[in-house]
């Protein structure tokens, strides 16, 4: 499993900010109809929380890529920090420990998965759909095993996948 840095973390930070602004409404808005404006930031956060899962998954081939993508992150976001401000590569972030998936937990981020790629891939979904599918997704690889609030709720969500997939399977 690799291990997130402080590169990873910040370029995990950068992708929330950049979702946030861009969904930013308006205060007026925001008041006037807060349910139609909270939609707009809705693929992001339910593809955060697959990439959370995605980087929980103990092995496989959606395992391998959520690792890929932190490491290629911890890179991209070191190499910002070394060059950008003058920090230092390679320093891990404080971490938490994660709780690793069960069988049946995997087998419900494998169907999430199909979900994600087939809402991703459609014709119909728009365009600001797709990449904040995209952007949450990345944005909770990065984030779900640092030891921020973004960490500390990667517990809660595969403790629900571990539980519905035990449930859906009739393993409980």
């Amino acid at each position: 499993m690799t291990i997130v840095t402080y590169g990873g973390v910040t370029v995990g930070l950068l992708l929330l900010a950049h979702a946030l602004v861009t969904w930013w409404p308006g205060s007026k808005t925001l008041r006037k109809d807060p349910a139609r404006s909270a939609a707009g930031l809705l693929p992001f956060l339910l593809a955060w929380s697959y990439g959370v899962l995605a980087i929980l998954t103990v092995g496989g081939l959606i395992g391998w890529v959520a690792d890929t993508t932190l490491w290629i992150s911890n890179w991209l976001g070191d190499v910002a920090l070394v060059w950008g401000v003058g920090g230092e590569p390679g320093q891990h972030g404080p971490t938490v420990a994660y709780l690793p998936l069960t069988q049946t937990g995997g087998a419900i981020v494998l169907i999430l998965t199909a979900v994600i790629i087939a809402a991703a891939k459609r014709k119909k979904t728009p365009a600001e759909v797709r990449s904040g599918l995209k952007a949450g997704a990345w944005c909770g690889i990065c984030l779900g095993t640092s030891a921020g609030v973004a960490g500390f709720a990667a517990v809660p969500l595969a403790q629900a996948v571990n539980w519905a997939g035990g449930a859906l399977y009739g393993v409980l």
